[in-house]
């Protein structure tokens, strides 16, 4: 544990960073992955399209070559920027696929009379959804997203493999190979760090389950 504390700034720093990291991959992944959804469903032919090829194609593809590609590819066609906003773009595009399906199967779960009952008093089908069937979704999808969203900060230390300055991925490379630490003491400061942000998400939405469980 000495490890831990004489650079636990560095793990604080690092904690932030991956805080960050993981608050933008979370926001981009469910707004994306809710639109994905929203493709999945629609009527009109090309959008349904668009949006199985978008969960086929990243569901499909491990997130390394998902993180290789934003990484090392954008930059060889002229996009270039920071590795902190490559890894977000690459959890994201990966993590949306995910999010898309446990919406989809929210929306699914709603009973077919509510649509109709909609498009009867008339409704759009954009309006139907937005107003009438997501907010119904949502209820059952807590416990599927959860698990995504999990999945997803875990996934963070991937992302940090490929470049991310400063977050906890990075911190115990820096301590192992540039400083030379052992490395059993210095991973174990970085799963903790992990810990601190998976366990209270995970409670929050436990949380949140048992008050939407009560709303219906």
């Amino acid at each position: 544990m000495g490890v831990i504390f004489d650079n636990f700034s560095l793990y604080v720093d690092g904690f932030l960073t991956t805080l960050k990291f993981c608050a933008f991959a979370l926001v981009g992944s469910l707004i994306i992955g809710t639109v994905i959804a929203a493709f999945r469903v629609s009527p009109v032919p090309p959008l349904r399209w668009f949006g199985t090829s978008w969960v086929n194609v990243f569901r499909n593809c491990p997130l390394t070559v998902v993180l290789f590609f934003c990484a090392f590819g954008l930059p060889e066609l002229g996009i270039n920027g920071e590795y902190f906003w490559f890894g977000v773009l690459g959890l994201v595009l990966y993590t949306s696929a995910f999010v898309c399906e446990a919406v989809r199967s929210g929306i699914n779960a709603v009973p077919a009379g509510q649509a109709e009952a909609a498009r009867a008093v008339g409704l759009t089908f954009q309006q139907s959804l937005s107003i009438v069937i997501m907010p119904q979704a949502f209820r059952t999808v807590v416990p599927p997203l959860g698990s995504v969203i999990i999945a997803m900060i875990k996934n963070s230390a991937i992302a940090g493999a490929f470049g991310v300055p400063g977050d906890l991925f990075d911190v115990g490379e820096v301590l192992t190979s540039a400083q030379g630490l052992a490395a059993v003491p210095v991973l174990t400061g970085v799963a903790l760090g992990y810990l601190a942000i998976t366990i209270p998400v995970g409670l929050l939405l436990g949380l949140l389950e048992r008050k939407v469980a009560i709303a219906r």
